[in-house]
This record gives structure tokens, C-alpha cells and sequence, in this order.
């Protein structure tokens, strides 16, 4: 992230644009964070690049309020950084996530309403076939690194189906994610990176693009048939829309899910007392254990919001233009909301995180699916291998973007 804390900021000794900061370990960050949420309000900061009045917003008060007043905080600008260049949007398309209202609620009405109950039933029923699948794999091969293995590929393969991707073009899309989620520099930046990168969303656009012009003409019952062909107020995906939905779904829904279930695994490693608890009673307490590692994992770090128009939140001026950040990672942590935040506890009820977003219309359209995914496979390796645990910390991506986690490795 290209931006500079403001003295109030830097005083304490925490500069949030400062690629050291994002190099630290996750306890130092973890107090500075701590430290920031200690302050009445929004945190200012001046972004180097534009030279933009900028705010670091770290409390869960601030992060909901911001995600649930959109009319106010704009995602059009773009929520990345750096924002899209024009020509990468009109290239690529929109994305859902840098859209708003009306294109942002007519774009996902007509994917809402691809998701016929017939389509998510045969979803879930993938998930749980691909589970069985991977823990099989592992029993023959026992691979050394779990996300390869297994928290990659489970919603890699689920998503790939459930949008009827043939499987012979299934390995070269998975390398063309890998280019296109791949890090610029320390702090990642964002789902969109410069060469390499875009040249790997292009293929993959182009290839999504063949499929929906066949699927148009040779409907197969998969969510990219139902996405050309659906008819809500007479609106369907064009080719561009489609390929913009195709790239942020397998993206960040891979991405997402599969730095979940390599957290969920080292955590439910580390913490033995909370893993004997899980064990104890799978069926009581594998949902609070899908949402705790949510919480403390916080898998996308913070997306970014432009204000519409000037106004106050928590006492502090916000000025039209301004760009604020939405810290989901710090928000997940706020003593005000959750009880002794900095421990990994599976039975914490309530559990209002904010690991897929704060509310509002960009609330995480995945979310369903990422819950499946996890309660499924945690279910199928806990239940068969009882003793599987990773050997070592996760190798993360030092990112101010995403809660990246390179490898783990393991052993059952």
C-alpha cells in the first residue's frame, strides 16, 4: 500500500504504509493495530502516490458503518490498490467489487439468480465428493505441503465445476490464478498486478468468454449457462461481464478459502486444547470452529472505500474524495466487541467478525460457499485422520492485501 501515516499515526510508532510494518510478525503487527484502535476515530494517513487525505479505519464500529452506508463510502473508484487503471477496466470489465449501485445491485441480482436451489444442491453435494476425494489422495500419496495438496485445491476443483469448466483446461487456469494473484513487492497489490498478471486474467477472460458463447448456444446446466442465459428484467452476463465474474470468483474465491483452511489447520495444531474440543464433539462444534478461524485468520486484510460526500464518522471530518481502508484484520480484534480478541477459542458466541466483510451490498458473495467448503473438509480429515497437524509455521506472503499463506507443511 503506497501511503504514509500522518504524524498522529506515526507518533505511535506505527506507519501502515511502510513495507517494514507488513514484514514484521503478525504479534508486532497485532499490538500496533491494538494501538491504533485505542484512538477515538478514524486514523489519517496521506497517500504518497496522489497526495490524497487518506483514513485507516481499525474499529469494528467504523468498518460496519463504512460498509453498510454505501451511498457514502463509494466502491466504484476501485477497492484495491492501486485503483484499476481505465484502461484495465475497460479492457477486463468491472468487477462487482469496484461497482456501484444501480450496476453493483443489477450485476449480482442476475448472479443471485443463477443460483437456483437445483445448482447449489449439486454444489454442496461436489464439495463433499472432492473432500472424500483429496483425503483418499492423501492416505496414498501423503504429500508434504497441505495448501497444494489439499486447502488449494479443494475450492479450485469445486469452483471449476460448479462454473462446468472442462477438465482439460482446468491445470493451465490454475496456473493463470497463480500469475494473476501473485505478489508485487511486500505489500500485495491487490487482485490485479501489472504484466505477468494481466496477460493471465486475459487468458483466462478469453477462455471463459468461448465457453459462454457456447453455452449460449448449448445451455449445460452449470453456472456459466445459467449466467448467459439467465432472464432477470430481460438482463443477462455479457462476454465482458462474465469474464470480470469468472476472474474475481476463481481469484479471490480460491485464495480466500484456501489461506482459510491452511490457518484453520495450523491453528487447530498449535492450540491442542482447542483442537480436543473440536474432536470431542465435531457436530456441535465444527460451525463456531469454521467462524473462529475466520475471525483470527482475517484471510483479505482490508479493501478500500472512496467518501461521496464530506461528513463525520466517530468525530473525525471525512472530506469528500477522501480515501478510507477498511482494516477487517484490526476490526476482527476490537476489545469492544470480542472478549480476550487475540485468543483462537472455537466456542466464542456471539461472533459478529468481519472475515467477509462488514455488511451492506458488498458482503461477501462467496460466503456461503467458503463456509461449505471448510465445515466439509475439516469434517472429512478430522474424522479419518484424527492426527493430521501441520510440522511448522505457515510460510506467509508478506502482504498488507491478503492473510497469504505460501505452504504448510504437514503430516497425519
Amino acid at each position: 500500500m503506497a501511503v504514509s501515516v500522518s504524524v498522529d499515526a506515526a507518533s505511535r510508532g506505527v506507519d501502515l504504509g511502510d513495507p517494514v510494518f507488513w514484514r514484521l510478525p503478525e504479534e508486532a503487527r497485532a499490538v500496533a493495530f491494538a494501538r491504533l484502535r485505542g484512538r477515538s476515530g478514524p486514523v489519517g494517513f496521506t497517500d504518497r502516490a496522489t497526495g490524497r487525505r487518506c483514513w485507516a479505519l481499525v474499529r469494528h464500529a467504523d468498518v460496519t458503518a463504512a460498509s453498510r452506508a454505501p451511498e457514502v463510502y463509494l466502491s466504484g473508484p476501485g477497492v484495491t490498490t492501486p485503483e484499476p487503471a481505465r484502461w484495465v477496466r475497460a479492457v477486463f470489465g468491472d468487477s462487482m467489487v469496484n461497482l456501484d449501485d444501480p450496476r453493483h445491485a443489477d450485476l449480482r441480482r442476475v448472479v443471485g439468480r443463477a443460483f437456483a436451489p437445483r445448482l447449489l444442491a449439486e454444489v454442496e453435494r461436489d464439495i463433499r465428493e472432492t473432500a472424500v476425494e483429496l483425503v483418499d489422495r492423501l492416505e496414498r500419496e501423503r504429500p508434504a505441503d497441505f495448501v497444494t495438496a489439499v486447502a488449494a485445491e479443494l475450492p479450485f476443483r469445486v469452483i471449476c465445476t460448479m462454473m462446468g469448466i472442462p477438465p482439460e483446461q482446468r491445470r493451465r487456469i490454475l496456473a493463470r490464478i497463480n500469475l494473476a494473484a501473485a505478489p508485487s513487492g511486500v505489500a500485495r497489490r491487490g487482485l490485479r498486478v501489472p504484466g505477468r498478471g494481466l496477460r493471465a486474467l486475459a487468458a483466462m477472460q478469453l477462455t471463459v468468454a468461448a465457453l459462454g458463447r457456447e453455452r449460449r448456444r448449448r445451455p449445460t446446466g452449470d453456472l456459466i449457462s445459467a449466467l448467459v442465459t439467465a432472464d432477470v428484467d430481460g438482463r443477462r452476463l455479457n462476454s465482458r461481464e462474465l469474464g470480470a465474474f469468472f476472474s474475481l470468483l476463481l481469484v479471490a474465491g480460491v485464495e480466500t478459502t484456501r489461506n482459510a483452511l491452511a490457518h484453520g489447520l495450523h491453528l487447530l495444531t498449535v492450540h491442542p486444547e482447542q483442537r480436543a474440543l473440536l474432536l470431542g464433539d465435531l457436530d456441535a462444534r465444527l460451525g463456531g470452529a469454521v467462524e473462529e478461524v475466520v475471525r483470527y485468520s482475517t484471510p483479505i486484510v482490508q479493501f478500500r472505500r472512496t467518501v461521496a460526500v464530506d461528513h463525520r464518522l466517530s468525530g473525525i471530518r471525512l472530506a469528500a474524495g477522501d480515501k478510507v481502508v477498511l482494516f477487517y484484520g484490526s476490526a476482527n480484534r476490537d476489545e469492544a466487541v470480542f472478549r480476550d480478541p487475540d485468543a483462537f477459542d472455537i466456542t466464542r458466541s456471539p461472533n459478529p467478525h468481519l472475515g467477509f466483510g462488514g455488511g451492506g451490498p458488498h458482503f461477501c458473495l462467496g460466503a456461503h460457499l467458503a463456509r461449505q467448503e471448510m465445515r466439509v473438509l475439516l469434517r472429512e480429515l478430522f474424522t479419518r485422520l484424527p492426527e493430521i497437524r501441520s510440522t511448522a509455521a505457515p510460510e506467509t506472503v508478506p502482504s498488507s492485501f491478503d492473510h497469504r499463506v505460501r505452504s504448510l507443511p504437514f503430516t497425519f
